[in-house]
């Protein structure tokens, strides 16, 4: 089957890697389970709720979420109908909250939490194109998202073959989501992606993650932010089972429970977790105070190559010694995390990869959904302080003045048409 908009990765890991636990969240204190069943089921009585409410191709539907299972049901059965998913950040402003309700026109609006409903639904009641809001939390007074999911339940057999027929109509190159960035200057502009543009960089960063059907990934950053949300449909891609942590404050403790072999940050959390971990050598005394600052400083000098048998044999015991507990600490099983948004470190990357954990970071922007460069999981296609090498889709050039230029079927559709009159998207 091929892969070419983002509702398509559902009916691949049916096929090919169905679990028992395919996404999962922690809720009061418990961790809740979809299978892959659970979880297209939910997509399609979605989607089915959506057509009884006159959901139709090129509509807009906005949501202000946390991460959790239900934003990957209302992503993929809007995008199953060809309607337009519009995330917003949940920290924005009123009247960026408002701008953006109106400038995308959207119908629906989606809101998370019983704090994001009680600050976000007044703005929501004066923007005369939402008709509905829906709440995922069960609040008072709120039309739950329940409501939604049993009025396509009862209307499933009305829809089941009028969807499939609709599902053909969607093509991969129409729009499948507005995402609004900030920019320089004035409102936000809202970023036109289509699913040629998700689903060309999932595949082509599809083979630079050793993750499968049997591993785990851990997701704290937000779905509203495009890296997050591309990362998200690729580790699905690849089959691995998808645990939302209750928040970033959490993460340390859900990695602890779940052990997972994956999960993206930004580099202001490895400088956290860094911090954390020098804090924790300070307590230290006596010789294994010295031990440990022996073995940061050691790390710090790592390198792919070049470095003598006595240092490799130095690093050997560093890490019986020190750096094998820095990995249990983030549950023993990671493979390979993601560093975006934001350069890291290199001194922090050199310090991760020395302990066995590697991190591989990137480049890329909302406009490019969003990877254009990363470095890979493996020598000798890594180098501290780089992005890494293009990926296989990505044409870059410098221009005289030194512009990056770029192409690419993830380059976007455009900025929103009451945006374009105003702006010049230069490609080459």
């Amino acid at each position: 089957m091929k892969i070419k908009r983002t509702f398509d990765i559902l009916d691949h890991i049916k096929n090919n890697s169905p679990k028992e636990i395919n996404l999962a969240v922690k809720r009061n204190g418990k961790w809740e389970k979809f299978s892959t069943q659970e979880y297209v089921d939910n997509v399609n009585f979605t989607t089915y709720g959506f057509m009884e409410l006159g959901i139709k191709k090129g509509d807009k539907i906005a949501s202000v979420s946390n991460n959790r299972p239900e934003w990957n049901f209302i992503d993929m059965a809007m995008n199953q109908l060809g309607a337009v998913h519009v995330p917003i950040y949940p920290t924005v402003s009123e009247e960026t909250f408002k701008h953006i309700f109106t400038h995308s026109e959207s119908r629906l609006l989606f809101l998370g939490t019983p704090e994001l409903y009680q600050r976000i639904k007044p703005y929501a009641d004066d923007v005369a194109n939402i008709e509905k809001v829906y709440a995922f939390d069960k609040i008072e007074g709120a039309i739950h998202f329940d409501e939604l999911v049993g009025l396509g339940k009862k209307h499933q057999e009305k829809y089941k073959n009028l969807l499939n027929e609709i599902k053909n109509t969607v093509n991969e190159d129409d729009l499948c989501s507005i995402i609004y960035t900030s920019g320089t200057t004035g409102l936000p502009k809202g970023v036109m992606l289509s699913h040629k543009n998700f689903m060309s960089n999932v595949l082509a960063c599809g083979t630079l993650l050793p993750l499968d059907k049997e591993n785990k990934s851990l997701s704290f950053l937000p779905l509203c932010h495009v890296l997050e949300r591309m990362v998200n449909y690729l580790v699905q891609y690849l089959g691995a089972s998808v645990y939302y942590a209750e928040s970033i404050e959490t993460m340390a403790e859900n990695i602890r429970e779940i052990k997972p072999n994956h999960f993206t940050a930004v580099p202001r959390v490895f400088e956290k977790v860094y911090d954390k971990i020098l804090a924790k050598g300070r307590e230290l005394t006596g010789i294994k105070r010295s031990l440990f600052f022996w073995a940061v400083n050691l790390a710090e000098a790592y390198e792919f190559t070049g470095k003598s048998a006595w240092y490799k044999l130095q690093l050997k015991i560093a890490d019986k010694l020190i750096f094998k507990k820095w990995r249990e600490a983030l549950g023993n099983e990671i493979k390979v995390v993601l560093s975006g948004g934001a350069a890291l470190q290199v001194r922090l990357a050199r310090v991760f990869w020395a302990a066995g954990i590697k991190i591989i970071e990137g480049y890329g922007l909302t406009e490019t959904s969003p990877v254009i460069a990363v470095n890979r999981w493996a020598f000798p296609d890594v180098r501290f302080g780089t992005v890494g090498p293009l990926i296989e889709t990505s044409q870059v050039k410098i221009a005289e003045d030194g512009e990056i230029l770029f192409k690419g079927p993830n380059l976007m559709l455009g900025f929103t048409q009451a945006i374009l009159a105003n702006c010049k998207i230069e490609i080459y």
